[in-house]
């Protein structure tokens, strides 16, 4: 449960800017940035702040917070980024520290030889403020960079504020494997399912709680967003959270198809479409469509892909055979369970072809290792299923105290 400190952030949260939604019409979500400057502005007020966030850190109209805050009169003093860099433009396995050519201040990145701010990055603000779209899968590192830098900025008595922003994928839907533990990393840190349905804030309430930090934290809640909503109902600018995150279509299926990472097919890294198709050179698609048509909330086709330099490194500049994904009803779509499938089908098909990268890989992926072994032995895919939705209940029951909107 919640401590009385994190109560509060939840009351004060809900009675200020839970307003009730319009019977006829969606009101427009206004992210925690805007919320934060035009209500809870006393929180950084006289302060030196610090500033976790990327190209994702805008308001409605698709102004950036440096520019918010600055024009606010905010003390803003270090800036900080996440994986992809402060302006999502690299996609490597280490970004360097910088300086913001607008403002001149320090870029600290937390995806190099550091994942978490120092002593000495502390010593130059007050408070630290992270704003980060999440894309509502446990495997995006943007969590575990708010998460690891909750547990510094304890040990450095230093508050943290996040501002949050709505789930895109809806917070209705909760889908897949638990986590294990054992298998913490950046791509998941939480016992929660890989895909959990809460916005960025409510996994920090949640994490300084199951994970024990007790640091100082406050989360400005988005106001107007409901659970029911999706990023296309809140009126808010998609600005892409990373370079192979073009739009909610690939979203949608990122949940399912991130586990083809640990595997040598491609998932569309270096193409337009990433994370909506899986290809490789020995695919043979149409077989794959035959066995899994029909799949609830999604269509399939059979299509080509050329990856142009991808991040993955798989078939750069090779035209591959591919299978398409389109949600045509994301209400009933398991991108998860159809990933399964899907995984089980190719495995089948190409049993000389098909190969996990690397267990290791491939289970933090997964947040457990059964799924890796269910694929290698053949078993019923009912049965795992069956084992998640037992997970889903206990976790359903561990996260209300923390869910921050209806």
């Amino acid at each position: 449960m919640p401590t009385p400190a994190v109560l509060s952030v939840i009351a004060i949260g809900v009675l200020v800017f839970g307003c009730k939604p319009s019977s006829t019409q969606v009101p427009p979500v206004r992210p925690g940035i805007e919320v934060l400057l035009a209500d809870s502005a006393h929180l950084i007020a006289d302060r030196r702040v610090g500033l976790l966030t990327n190209q994702t850190g805008v308001d409605s109209r698709g102004i950036g917070d440096t520019e918010l805050l600055l024009q606010a009169g905010v003390e803003l003093t270090a800036l900080f980024s996440p994986e992809h860099g402060f302006r999502g433009l690299l996609d490597q396995p280490n970004v360097d520290h910088g300086v913001d050519s607008s403002t001149g201040l320090p870029i600290f990145s937390l995806y190099g030889e550091i994942r978490a701010p120092t002593v000495e990055m502390f010593d130059l603000i007050d408070v630290m403020l992270v704003d980060l779209q999440d894309i509502g899968a446990r495997t995006y590192t943007y969590v575990s960079a708010a998460l690891l830098t909750m547990e510094a900025a304890k040990d450095a008595d230093v508050p943290v504020v996040v501002l949050d922003r709505p789930n895109p994928i809806g917070g209705e839907l909760v889908q897949g494997p638990m986590m294990d533990l054992d298998l913490s990393s950046d791509v998941g840190m939480l016992p929660i399912p890989l895909r959990h349905g809460l916005t960025i804030g409510e996994i920090a309430l949640l994490g300084n709680e199951v994970l024990g930090f007790g640091a100082q934290l406050t989360v400005i809640p988005a106001a107007g967003w409901r659970r029911s909503l999706w990023f296309d109902d809140t009126r808010l600018p998609w600005v892409r959270p990373s370079l192979n995150m073009p739009n909610l279509e690939s979203a949608s299926h990122y949940p399912g198809i991130v586990l083809f990472e640990g595997t040598n097919l491609s998932v569309g890294r270096g193409t337009t479409i990433a994370f909506q198709v899986v290809g490789a050179p020995w695919l043979e698609p149409q077989p794959i469509l035959t066995r899994l048509a029909g799949f609830p909330g999604v269509a399939l086709a059979d299509t080509i892909i050329t990856p142009r330099s991808p991040s993955d490194g798989k078939y750069a500049d090779l035209t591959l055979p591919a299978v398409r994904l389109t949600v045509v009803d994301r209400g009933v779509y398991d991108p998860i369970r159809f990933a399964v499938l899907l995984l089980a089908a190719i495995k089948e098909q190409h049993a000389d072809s098909f190969a996990i990268r690397s267990n290791a890989y491939f289970d933090r992926r997964a947040g457990a290792a059964e799924l890796r072994q269910w694929l290698e032995a053949g078993g019923s895919s009912e049965d795992i299923f069956r084992d998640w939705q037992a997970g889903h209940s206990r976790y359903l029951h561990v996260r209300e105290p923390y869910l921050l909107y209806h």
